[in-house]
């Protein structure tokens, strides 16, 4: 019997004066923190839930989401968390699939929430979180409510490219495994000082940060909006020792103005990336900035956010996401799923205790997403003899032009060492002589006056000519998703000045 607040509740039992959420402007102790979680608990069991049911949490990076995680936790309620940004209708549409009976959202930008509660045909309750969440309450739970570690504890909905969200079932099992296995393998302890400004909604944020952190009883600070400046001052102000982030946000901190350097972030000794593949060029101009080498990991939401991790201390090859975390399997296999050999490119599979329950209420895409155990990921990648995993990137966004495949990321890896490109996305565009043709959007250096001839120049001396992008987009800026992410496919290229090179 089990439940993921059993060591935080141990925490906050014999050291309750310890700091467990820090922002900007107040501190949170553990104590505090289950005392507050214990009585949201106590109001989801007064309002009828009960283990097994579900509710919607839909809350910026704050503590407030991680009292009311907790404490529908500490109750056995499955929590499904959603982003901030989502429609009326996109909650709808989880309200119905998860058939959860209450959408608990903070009490600012709560319109899309109270109106998918007031819409829907089935009875959902709708409670607007606030400052005092955990407050007024005066009922508390006396203690975690045990369950078995195959329970279900969240869902998180995902669609990919294509498709409506499937809810990805969670276990007690699954969160608890990653929050173990990443502080062995990172070296994590209890004085060390976490921190991240990732959306906790999203799997990286928290399972592999929030969950690890609090797993360990450490402090773990929090950034409710992201910014370069304010993540690089969260860093120095709390003298936080391990941080977790997504590419874009590394990538942003680096071209941060003013005069951050190495000397803000000395007691920074672990630098967490994953959520998608890194530029080694950003990560060597980061390293030269601030003194801090970033780590890179691999994982997604149906691996618990994860699979692999690069081990502090060792070399890794370049351009690798590391190693199989411990207790996890990896697989390539060519498009028959049988297994290739080492070196070759194929979809990757894994398996081991951080794979997914299932998807909820969807045995045909379980069946054809994991059989055996092993999950397919929809990423291509291959293997050294050292089990080093190289991702190569995501399936449906391999190029196919004039018959040659061309991977995105690799012709990203190289445009992102131009001298004067901050930021670039790559695309296949439909073509009538070549199928698609490989089409980039570049976000220049402030200060360089680019040409779609002069890239392509350059990019020549440095990738196959199948490889080289003939069509360009220059912006101010590329769409990114509320996890980080760049958003390839929302480009719109249909409302850009596209420039077109020769051969």
């Amino acid at each position: 019997m089990a439940n993921i607040v059993d060591r935080i509740w141990q925490y906050a039992t014999d050291e309750p004066e310890r700091i467990a959420l820090r922002t900007p402007s107040d501190d949170l102790s553990y104590g505090e923190l289950i005392s507050r979680a214990a009585r949201f608990g106590g109001i989801l069991r007064g309002s009828g839930l009960r283990a097994g049911d579900r509710m919607v949490l839909i809350a910026p990076t704050r503590p407030e989401f991680v009292i009311a995680y907790l404490g529908a936790q500490l109750a056995g309620v499955i929590v499904v968390t959603m982003n901030t940004m989502a429609t009326a209708p996109e909650i709808d549409w989880v309200l119905a699939d998860s058939e959860a009976t209450l959408i608990a959202a903070w009490h600012s930008g709560t319109a899309a929430s109270a109106a998918a509660a007031a819409s829907t045909a089935r009875r959902v309750r709708y409670m607007a979180l606030t400052p005092d969440i955990g407050m007024i309450s005066e009922y508390a739970l006396p203690e975690p409510i045990s369950r078995e570690p195959d329970d279900t504890a969240v869902l998180l909905y995902t669609s990919g490219t294509t498709g409506k969200p499937k809810g990805v079932e969670l276990t007690i099992a699954n969160l608890s495994h990653t929050a173990r296995v990443y502080t062995e393998q990172l070296g994590l302890r209890p004085d060390d000082r976490l921190g991240t400004g990732l959306p906790l909604f999203h799997v990286f944020g928290q399972a592999v940060a929030l969950l690890t952190a609090l797993n360990i009883g450490c402090p773990f600070s929090l950034l409710e909006k992201f910014t370069p400046d304010a993540m690089l001052e969260l860093i120095r102000d709390h003298r936080l020792t391990v941080v977790a982030g997504v590419p874009t946000m590394w990538n942003a901190m680096l071209h941060a103005e003013g005069d951050f350097g190495a000397a803000d972030l000395r007691g920074l000794r672990l630098a967490a990336s994953g959520g998608a593949a890194l530029p080694r060029e950003v990560v060597e101009a980061f390293a030269a900035r601030f003194g801090c080498t970033i780590l890179e990991g691999y994982g997604l939401t149906e691996s618990t956010g994860a699979a692999t991790y690069q081990a502090p201390g060792r070399t890794h090859p370049p351009g690798s996401a590391g190693q199989a975390l411990p207790g996890t399997d990896i697989e390539i296999r060519d498009t028959h799923g049988v297994p290739v050999r080492i070196g070759t490119v194929g979809e990757i599979h894994l398996r081991g205790p951080s794979v997914m329950k299932g998807y909820w209420r969807r045995a045909d895409a379980t069946a054809a997403e994991l059989s055996g155990g092993w999950l397919r990921t929809g990423d291509l990648g291959y293997l050294d003899f050292d089990g080093y995993l190289f991702i190569i990137d995501r399936l449906k966004e391999l190029i196919i032009r004039g018959g040659y495949n061309v991977y995105p990321r690799e012709v990203e890896e190289v445009l992102y060492r131009h001298p004067g490109i901050a930021a670039v996305a790559v695309i296949g565009i439909p073509d009538a002589h070549h199928g698609e043709e490989v089409a980039a959007a570049v976000v220049p250096m402030p200060g360089h006056d680019l040409n779609a001839e002069q890239i392509r120049a350059w990019a020549k001396e440095r990738l196959s000519a199948y490889k080289v992008p003939h069509r360009f987009a220059f912006v101010a800026a590329l769409p990114i998703g509320p996890t980080g992410k760049v958003l390839k496919r929302a480009v719109d290229w249909d409302a850009l000045t596209i420039e077109s090179t020769g051969t």
